[in-house]
């Protein structure tokens, strides 16, 4: 099964670490993803741009859509980045996510992933 595990910081950690823990702590990623390529689960993987450099789009109420800029609510974390990974279960996906090097400075939401197909007039998830 694929799973989205959905790596949330706090807000303030890009400020409150050094460039030398920064640059660890990327380490720790390339190393942690080359793991998950030998072993099979890595699918993809990506670190977001801060929530400054972010967008949302919504609709407006009529046949348009409106942009703002940023997230729309003022939160204590934003999403920092992602891994989409192949994992047996919850559980095994749980397992992969206690050991993303970010983990330890917010949380990480794990998703199974929907696979849609269309088959006739119906959409089907598997």
């Amino acid at each position: 099964m694929r799973f989205l595990c959905l790596i949330y910081t706090a807000v303030d950690v890009d400020g409150r670490l050094t460039p030398n823990e920064m640059n660890h702590l990327i380490g720790e990623h390339f190393v942690f993803d080359e793991e998950l390529r030998r072993d099979g689960s890595m699918i993809v993987s990506d670190a977001l741009a801060l929530r400054d450099k972010s967008i949302v789009v919504r609709p407006d109420g009529g046949d348009g859509f409106s942009v703002t800029d940023g997230p729309f609510a003022e939160t204590k974390e934003h999403l920092a980045g992602f891994y989409l990974i192949e994992a047996p279960d919850l559980d095994s996906a749980a397992g992969i996510a206690k050991r993303i090097p970010s983990a330890r400075y917010g949380a990480v939401e794990i998703r199974p992933v929907r696979i849609l197909t269309l088959r006739g007039d119906l959409a089907e998830t598997s």
